[in-house]
């Protein structure tokens, strides 16, 4: 069945509802005459009179007067419709990232995305989860892995290398010159992290190492090898700070690349799009700048 042109559905319920033609024709900004001929052509289509004259008034009949309510209620739904999908595309844009890499890497970014993107409307979410990007509320994802994730779009923006660090302090009661050196200061351990790749890329065998400090926390680690505790092997992306600050140094050249790095995830069919492409860029931007600053 065809149903009745969207204007001649509007025109019947704004007459409908307001007992007037030339009401309707003013909130639909049409005239009045217009109004007329949308509904006498739906009466011929319907074969029924949908309103009668009553002095200076056109009332709806039983059957107009229904159709017209069916409309109402039908446009009250494409409305709510449209102002979801209206506060879905105007909302925060909800960033979820891991913890060590909000510390360390995001938080010290987030203002000059503010001021170099416009005005950032965004929600850092942090969490030791992998986010759903479909049912959690997340938006965007800054994820660890080699990707690429079914379903979602990825950039990838930073590669991450593995290198020894420590405290300025600890280097000085234990020199280190040469990778063998390392055999001779107290080594941090992380669960992700063995120290087998970095012996074996620099063409030694993996030592017995004595008991020492563990970690399952990147951060953690990196403050525990700033405090002088011992020697870490760091990430390149999480360690660039302290770096930089002088809380760490690298006392070897030696490092290993590594296959997983971080990227910049979303969905194609977010709402926030063009937004979200927005960020995704000054993040690519951002980190390209990294990357040439080290070449």
């Amino acid at each position: 069945m065809r149903l009745p042109p969207f204007s001649t559905l509007t025109a019947l319920e704004a007459a409908a509802r307001h007992r007037s033609y030339s009401r309707a024709a003013d909130e639909l900004f049409v005239t009045h005459g217009a109004v007329s001929q949308q509904i006498r052509k739906l009466e011929e289509e319907l074969g029924v009179r949908l309103f009668l004259r009553q002095g200076n008034r056109m009332e709806p009949t039983v059957t107009g007067a229904a159709l017209g309510a069916s409309v109402t209620e039908a446009l009250s739904g494409l409305k709510r419709g449209v102002q979801a999908a209206r506060n879905a595309a105007c909302g925060p844009i909800v960033l979820s990232t891991g913890a060590a890499f909000a510390t360390r890497w995001l938080v010290t970014r987030l203002a000059r995305a503010s001021a170099e993107t416009g005005e950032l409307d965004l929600t850092v979410r942090v969490e030791d989860r992998v986010s759903d990007l479909s049912t959690d509320g997340a938006d965007v994802a800054l994820r660890f892995g080699i990707g690429p994730w079914p379903g979602l779009e990825s950039v990838r923006l930073l590669s991450e290398r593995l290198f020894p660090v420590c405290s300025p302090a600890l280097l000085k009661r234990h020199p280190i010159d040469k990778p063998e050196d390392l055999l001779n200061a107290p080594l941090l351990r992380h669960t992700a992290l063995p120290w087998s790749a970095w012996f074996h890329a620099m063409g030694l065998p993996m030592p017995d190492l004595p008991p020492s400090l563990g970690f399952d926390d990147t951060s953690m680690m990196l403050d525990a090898a700033a405090q002088g505790l011992g020697v870490a092997l760091a990430r390149s992306g999480l360690s660039e700070r302290d770096l930089r600050h002088g809380r760490l140094m690298r006392p070897l050249a030696g490092e290993v690349e590594i296959d997983t790095g971080h990227h910049f995830v979303w969905r194609a069919d977010n709402p926030k799009l063009a937004r979200l492409l927005k960020l995704r860029d000054w993040f690519v931007a951002e980190t390209a700048i990294g990357r040439d600053l080290k070449s």
